[in-house]
């Protein structure tokens, strides 16, 4: 039997870990080349059963009146911007975490002919509800 050597294991968990943190970060922060394009892509967390997939999309501070949503077949799109506050324009910033400016996101839906049943706002989050007709 041989035994692996815990420091060249332990590297290669923490290269690993790495490379998939700066995945998720390119995913949910990506720069546009563009103005019209989208500048960075909210995550999400998708429920699915046979007849109803729950999207909840991470959108904070993101009013309502700035999204948008298409549900065409196979694929579901939330759209829109999310604006710097202006009281913030003034200040110096200090610290840019969440992303500012327009922002797309493309989810694949399966087989079938969805309809979106319930939109919903709550906690920072814009909740979808799609039901298979």
């Amino acid at each position: 039997m041989k035994r692996r050597d815990p420091g060249a294991w332990m590297w290669s968990e923490a290269v690993d870990l790495l490379d998939q943190a700066e995945r998720l970060q390119r995913q949910f922060f990506r720069l546009a080349g563009g103005t019209r394009q989208p500048g960075w892509e909210p995550p999400v967390d998708v429920y699915a059963s046979t007849d109803e997939i729950l999207v909840e999309v991470a959108l904070p501070g993101v009013p309502p009146d700035r999204v948008e949503l298409v549900c065409a077949p196979g694929e579901l799109i939330v759209r829109g911007e999310r604006r710097l506050p202006a009281r913030r324009r003034s200040a110096a910033i200090e610290r840019l975490e969440i992303p500012y400016g327009r922002f797309e996101r493309r989810l694949g839906l399966p087989e079938g002919n969805w309809a979106l049943v319930r939109q919903e706002f709550a906690n920072g989050c814009l909740q979808l509800l799609l039901a298979r007709r």
